[in-house]
C-alpha cells in the first residue's frame, strides 16, 4: 500500500510539472469588453492590445509565436505596461525582438516599469532620453512621457501617462471635481475617452489617499490599465492567488483580495484593468516561473452595452 502511495504521489508530481512547463510556454489571449456609457458611436470597439511584464520571456525562437499571435488580432492601438525587462540586466533583445516583428504600430506606447532601464538620464546637466527608450522608439514604440492621442472620426481617445498625471505643479483641484487641465492633462470635456497607463495598479486605499491629498490633483479616468501583479504568479486552484507585490495592503500583498489581483474592476467610477502579463520575476531564481497562472495578452474592446 504504501509503494502505491509513494508511486501515485511521484506520478502526481512529473505531471504537475510537466503541466507547468507547458503552461509557462503558452500564450492565451484574454478579451475583456469595456462599457462606456455615451460612447461615441466613432470609438464602438475600439481595442487596445496590452502587453505587460515580459521580463525578457521569449516565446519560440525569435519570439515567433508571442508575434504570431499579436499580429493575427485586430487593434487599433497597442501598449506596452511596463517590466519588458529583468532587474538590472541589459538583454533588451527579447523585448526589441518584439516590436520589431510587430506589425501594427501605427499608435504603439509604452510607460516604464519597476524594471526596466530608467526612462531618462542626466547627460551635461541636460535631462535626455536613455538608451533603452531610444532604441526602442527607433523601433516604433512610443515613450508616453505626457499624453497621446488617437483620433477617429470627430472623436478623441487620449492616453495618460498615469503617475506622471500626478507630479503637477498646480497643486489646486477644481472644486467638487477631480478634473484638471494642468500640464496637457485632459479634463474630461476635451475628449471622449481618457485612458491611464500605469505599470502599478491603483489599489482602492490608494486611490483614496490620492483624493484626500491636497498635492495631488486626481483627474478624471475612464480606464486605468497596469501590470505587475502577475496575476499573482503562483495561484492555487479554487483559490487564487497567495500573494501579490502591493505595499497599500495591510499584509504587503499576502492573500489579497481576489477580485483585484487580475481582470476588470471598478471603485468611484473608476474601471481599471490589471493584466496577468507573460513573464515571470522574483528575488529566488529558481521560483521565477508562473503556477497555475498562465501567461497572457490582453485585448481590450470599446463598447456602449453589453453585446448579448
Amino acid at each position: 500500500m504504501k509503494g502505491k502511495v509513494i508511486a501515485a504521489s511521484f506520478f502526481l508530481i512529473v505531471v504537475l510539472i510537466g503541466y507547468t512547463v507547458w503552461d509557462n510556454q503558452r500564450i492565451t489571449v484574454a478579451k475583456q469588453d469595456i462599457i462606456i456609457k455615451h460612447l461615441p458611436k466613432e470609438l464602438e470597439g475600439f481595442s487596445i492590445v496590452q502587453i505587460t511584464d515580459l521580463h525578457e520571456k521569449e516565446f519560440g525562437e525569435n519570439q515567433e509565436r508571442l508575434i504570431n499571435t499579436i499580429n493575427s488580432i485586430h487593434y487599433d492601438a497597442i501598449v506596452f505596461t511596463g517590466d519588458m525587462m529583468k532587474n538590472n540586466s541589459e538583454n533588451a533583445v527579447p523585448f526589441y525582438t518584439l516590436i520589431e516583428g510587430i506589425e501594427n504600430k501605427q499608435h504603439a506606447l509604452f510607460v516604464h516599469g519597476n524594471t526596466d532601464p530608467k526612462s531618462y538620464r542626466t547627460s551635461s546637466s541636460n535631462l535626455e532620453k536613455g538608451k533603452f527608450v531610444k532604441d526602442m522608439e527607433s523601433k516604433g514604440v512610443r515613450l508616453l512621457d505626457s499624453t497621446y492621442t488617437v483620433k477617429r472620426g470627430n472623436a478623441h481617445v487620449q492616453f495618460v501617462n498615469f503617475d506622471w498625471s500626478l507630479k503637477t505643479e498646480n497643486k489646486s483641484k477644481t472644486s467638487g471635481s477631480h478634473l484638471s487641465n494642468n500640464k496637457g492633462y485632459p479634463e474630461k470635456e476635451t475628449s471622449d475617452l481618457v485612458i491611464g497607463l500605469n505599470h502599478f495598479p491603483v489599489v482602492d486605499s490608494h486611490i483614496d489617499a490620492l483624493l484626500r491629498d491636497p498635492s495631488v490633483t486626481f483627474r478624471y479616468y475612464d480606464l486605468i490599465m497596469a501590470g505587475h501583479y502577475h496575476g499573482g504568479q503562483f495561484r492555487i486552484p479554487f483559490f487564487g492567488a497567495l500573494f501579490v507585490p502591493e505595499a497599500w495592503y495591510e499584509k504587503s500583498g499576502l492573500f489579497p483580495p481576489q477580485d483585484r489581483v487580475k481582470g476588470l474592476w471598478e471603485y468611484k467610477h473608476i474601471k481599471q484593468y490589471v493584466s496577468a502579463g507573460l513573464g515571470s520575476n522574483g528575488p529566488i531564481p529558481f521560483l521565477n516561473f508562473r503556477f497555475f497562472d498562465s501567461p497572457e495578452i490582453n485585448v481590450l474592446t470599446f463598447k456602449s452595452r453589453k453585446t448579448e
